[in-house]
């Protein structure tokens, strides 16, 4: 299902400030060589993470699901000077790629990739996060969440994605595993009264979470 309409993401993302040349390498790599390229965030959500990030000159980032990187050197882009991002990827190959793509970009000293199992990595990481990003296994979502509330700051930030989940929670009846936990986090989120959150239409769906 198409939640945003082709037109309205190219015009948008025509209007939108350009992302960086590697940024469009990974994209361009991705999409030819990975049977999961629709998992990238590409340049609109990129862009939205990276001005986020800019805004609050976050000193510790935690991105829970690495991917090619992408996501992480959007984030990374807003560190502050002495910040450090935290990264965590369960899949060897995924991870792999991104460390090369974080050595290309020269980051690879700011940003740590960890891999394994997040619910594991999370409770070693002695921080407190000012911005965090979920994108990694959906029926996780709620397990994360409630690990990293703790450790988040007051007024830092948790920006969740594929919270429409392919619009699967539209439905009148929701089915699948996925779409049934991502519908179940969405609903925590909304009767948690410890934060602020807004829902964004943006690609698939993220959830903007301010603790109050």
């Amino acid at each position: 299902m198409d939640l945003i309409e082709p037109l309205a993401q190219a015009y948008a993302e025509r209007y939108s400030s350009a992302t960086a040349p590697l940024l469009e390498e990974i994209v361009a790599y991705t999409e030819a060589h990975h049977p999961e390229a629709h998992m990238l965030s590409g340049p609109l959500q990129g862009k939205f993470l990276e001005i986020v990030s800019r805004l609050m000159r976050p000193r510790r980032i935690l991105e829970i699901g690495t991917f090619m990187g992408y996501s992480a050197l959007c984030l990374a882009a807003g560190l502050a000077e002495d910040g450090r991002l935290h990264t965590i990827e369960l899949r060897d190959g995924d991870a792999d790629l991104a460390e090369g793509n974080f050595r290309q970009a020269n980051w690879q000293d700011r940003i740590i990739l960890h891999r394994g199992n997040a619910l594991a990595i999370i409770p070693t990481l002695d921080e407190v996060w000012d911005l965090v990003f979920i994108d990694a296994d959906k029926t996780g979502y709620i397990d994360y969440y409630n690990l990293l509330m703790p450790r988040l700051r007051p007024g830092g930030l948790v920006l969740a994605d594929n919270v429409l989940f392919h619009g699967q929670v539209l439905q009148p009846e929701i089915e699948g595993k996925s779409a049934k936990a991502i519908q179940a986090f969405n609903e925590l989120v909304a009767s948690d009264k410890s934060v602020e959150k807004v829902m964004l239409t943006l690609r698939d769906g993220l959830f903007v979470i301010r603790k109050k």
